[in-house]
Parts: C-alpha cells; sequence; structure tokens
C-alpha cells in the first residue's frame, strides 16, 4: 500500500494562517490569564496593527457606568481579576455608548469630544475598532483598537476580529475560572483535612494493655475523612468494651456522623439493671439519641457490633446492629459471631437488639471489619467478599501476632484490587487472646 507522504508544516499555507496556528498553539499551553492577555495583545497588535487599545467592562455595574480594565497606555499592568478596585470606573461618553451598545463599531473618522468623560484615553486617536466581547448573550466586556491616523481599520476584517476576539475572550474567561476552581478546591481539600485530622483524633490514639489480650487496629478513609470508627472501653468491674461501626456514605457528612456516634457512645453510663445485656443496651442508648436527638433517618444510618470482654473469666457478650459479623479464628476453624442481630442504628426509634454471649479461649482470634474491605473492588468490578476473607483467615497461623493478621488480610486486598483506589473506608480490628 502507498502512503501519501507527510505534509510539511506550512506548506501551502499563507503567512497570516501559519501566524494564526501559531497563536492558538500559545494560546493552548498558557495557565495564567494576565499572561496570556498581554502576550496576545503583543500578537495581535503585529498581526492587525494599531498604536492604542482599551478594554472595557460591565460587569457589577449598571448602565451607563463600565470599568476600564486594561489601557496601553498604563506604565503599570493591573490585574483585573486581582486588583479590580485600581479600576477606573467612569459614566457615559462614547465608550459608555459602545460598550452598552452591544454591537462590534468601526469608526475610521473618529474626533473625540474634550467633554467625553474618557477624553484623556482617546485625545489622541483618530479611528478605532470596537469589539464586543459576548457572555450568556450579552457584550459584558469590549476590546478597543485605536490608530493614530484615519481610515487605520479595514470594514472588511472586522468579522474575523469579532471572531478572533471572542474566542480569545471566551479563552482567558475559561482560564479565570479554572483558576478560581483550583483555588476554592484547594480550600476545600483544606478543609476536609482538618475534619480528617480531627476525625482521626477521635480515634485511640494508643491502643490499651488488657490483661491476656493482643490487639492491632488499622483505620484508611477512602477520602480525606470517612464514616468507619472503632474505640475500646474500659470499665469500673474491669471489663473492656469493644466497638466498631460504620457510617452510611463516605466522606465529611459520614465523619460528622461518626463524631456525633463517638460522642454519644462516650456518655453511656451503663446499663440501669441486667448486666448481661450489656451490649444491647449500650446499642439501644446510642440508637435512641440518634434517631430522637439528631435525627439522621432520613440521611444516613450507622451499622455497629458491640462487645463486652472479661479478662478474668474470657467470655465475651456482644450485640449487633446490622454490621458484618466479626470472625473468630480457631484452631484453623473459622467461625461468625452473628448469634445476636438488629437493625442499624438510627432507622427507627424501638429496635429490638439481643445479646449473646460467646466463651474465647487461649490463642483464639478475633477479627473485626467494616464493609469497605469486603466490598473492595478490582479492576473487573468484581468485589473482594467476604468469602475469600473468611478463608484467608482460616490459613492463619496459630499465635501468630495480630499486626501480622491485619498486615495478610491488607496485602491480599491490595493485590485483588488491582490497584483500583478504596471507594470505601476500611477499618479492622485483630484481637488475640493469650
Amino acid at each position: 500500500m502507498t502512503r501519501s507522504p507527510r505534509p510539511t508544516p506550512g506548506a501551502g499555507h499563507s503567512p497570516r494562517v501559519d501566524e494564526m496556528v501559531e497563536l492558538v498553539r500559545e494560546l493552548s499551553s498558557q495557565t495564567d490569564p494576565q499572561k496570556m492577555v498581554r502576550d496576545f495583545g503583543d500578537r495581535f497588535q503585529r498581526m492587525f496593527p494599531y498604536e492604542g487599545f482599551l478594554a472595557l467592562s460591565r460587569r457589577d455595574l449598571a448602565a451607563p457606568r463600565y470599568r476600564i480594565t486594561r489601557h496601553s497606555g498604563w506604565e503599570k499592568n493591573i490585574n483585573p481579576w486581582k486588583q479590580r478596585d485600581q479600576l477606573p470606573v467612569l459614566e457615559g461618553g462614547i465608550l459608555g455608548e459602545l460598550l452598552y451598545g452591544d454591537l462590534p463599531v468601526l469608526n475610521n473618522d473618529f474626533t473625540p469630544d474634550p467633554a467625553d468623560p474618557a477624553y484623556e484615553y482617546l485625545k489622541d486617536y483618530r479611528s478605532f475598532q470596537a469589539v464586543p466581547h459576548y457572555h450568556d448573550g450579552v457584550g459584558t466586556n469590549m476590546a478597543i483598537n485605536f490608530s493614530n491616523e484615519p481610515a487605520a481599520f479595514d470594514p472588511e476584517k472586522l468579522a474575523d476580529q469579532v471572531l478572533t476576539h471572542n474566542l480569545f475572550g471566551r479563552t482567558t474567561n475559561n482560564m479565570v475560572l479554572s483558576q478560581q476552581l483550583r483555588a476554592a478546591h484547594a480550600a476545600l481539600d483544606a478543609e476536609l483535612q482538618t475534619v480528617g485530622d480531627i476525625q482521626r483524633s477521635l480515634l485511640p490514639q494508643d491502643l490499651p494493655e488488657i490483661a491476656g489480650v493482643e490487639i492491632a487496629a488499622h483505620y484508611a478513609t477512602a477520602r480525606r475523612a470517612g464514616g468507619d470508627y472503632y474505640d475500646l472501653f474500659p470499665r469500673a468491674d474491669g471489663k473492656w468494651g469493644i466497638l466498631i461501626a460504620d457510617v452510611s456514605g463516605h466522606g465529611t457528612p459520614a465523619a460528622v456522623v461518626m463524631a456525633v456516634t463517638h460522642a454519644v457512645a462516650h456518655t453511656y453510663a451503663g446499663p440501669d439493671a441486667d448486666e448481661a445485656c450489656a451490649p444491647c443496651a449500650m446499642l439501644s442508648y446510642i440508637n435512641e439519641r440518634l434517631v430522637g436527638k439528631y435525627d439522621v433517618r432520613t440521611v444516613m444510618f450507622v451499622t455497629a457490633w458491640y462487645g463486652v470482654y472479661d479478662p478474668a473469666t474470657r467470655k465475651l457478650d456482644y450485640a449487633t446492629a446490622g454490621h458484618p459479623s466479626p470472625r473468630l479464628c480457631r484452631d484453623g476453624q473459622l467461625r461468625h459471631l452473628d448469634q445476636a442481630g438488629g437493625l442499624p442504628l438510627g432507622i427507627t426509634a424501638h429496635p429490638r437488639y439481643d445479646t449473646a454471649t460467646f466463651q474465647l479461649e487461649p490463642d483464639d482470634e478475633l477479627v473485626l471489619f467494616t464493609d469497605g474491605i469486603a466490598e473492595a473492588f478490582n479492576l473487573q468490578r468484581k468485589q473482594y467478599g467476604e468469602p475469600r476473607l473468611d478463608e484467608l483467615l482460616c490459613q492463619s497461623p496459630r499465635g501468630r501476632p495480630p499486626a501480622d493478621t491485619l498486615r495478610a488480610i491488607l496485602d491480599d486486598v491490595e493485590a485483588f484490587a488491582q490497584g483500583v483506589p478504596n471507594d470505601d473506608d476500611q477499618t479492622l480490628m485483630a484481637i488475640r487472646i493469650r
């Protein structure tokens, strides 16, 4: 097959076309609107010679007032986006008529009026070409080129000028908006980082030392802040409360509800009567305040698992509010602690929570997690899944430190995800009984 020769740059093009292509290339590489306006003005003046230039704007002003945003006679460039208060505001006169006329105008026989409010900007010129820059169908800005000589501008080129100026104006406007969006995003990101830092400060800064127990924990949010929560509560009777929770949704809203849940959990003083009901009483207490006081029912809910562990007897009482069942590893066998279930917190005012009891033994390992672990996705949009987690835990060596268990889980999830970032928060706790 015969291939056509590759065209030589500029071949068959007029010098004007080559210059216009170079202009467009340069515009496409700009990132600073102030520099782009300056460079465009220099190049445009070479393409379409003129002696003077004015830029006007009526944005945020009522007729017939207008703002002069640029002038070729100014010794110092003023940035109209950042130094608006330094720009002169005038009213009426021929510039006001041109700007509010909303149409391109060419005047090759111009005589400035000494009474015009903008006379000092006009006095040296004898012809001009005024081109509005349209935004939302209205010429909110205008560029005016001036010449010291009459009949300096070609009426046949006015249409090209209108198109060129407006393409440039649109490019400049988009660049300014892009800068504003980047600045707003940076400010928002800094705020979200602060929210995330505050949220992380609510988690245990150091895991407690509990007699006969080794504990490790991992916490990672999908965004700056998230809705996962874990905590450990020392009790006056020597027992320990263990809580893991997951707010539905992601980001800042979930982080706020997580903080509320933390605050409520830390005000819980204990059950009024039946000690065996401690876990279900705790969940009922949190639920009552989420539904009745904070009223998060319409936007999100909280899944939670709460257990009370007695180091003296190794007995574990627990209750569940829609949360994934913890896994118990014992001698290569895996068991789900799923004997006590209930609705997630924050859905209804009077849910029923039951308490179940399990007797732990030395070398037992308890693994608690949020659904961000099991619901991790790979490139094929398949989920990691609880069966794969169970298979991995069944292979856990006897006596392995809890930190190693967490590392094995996280490594396996990472390998499965194939580089796909987490779209949900991930929290893990591993507790080994000695």
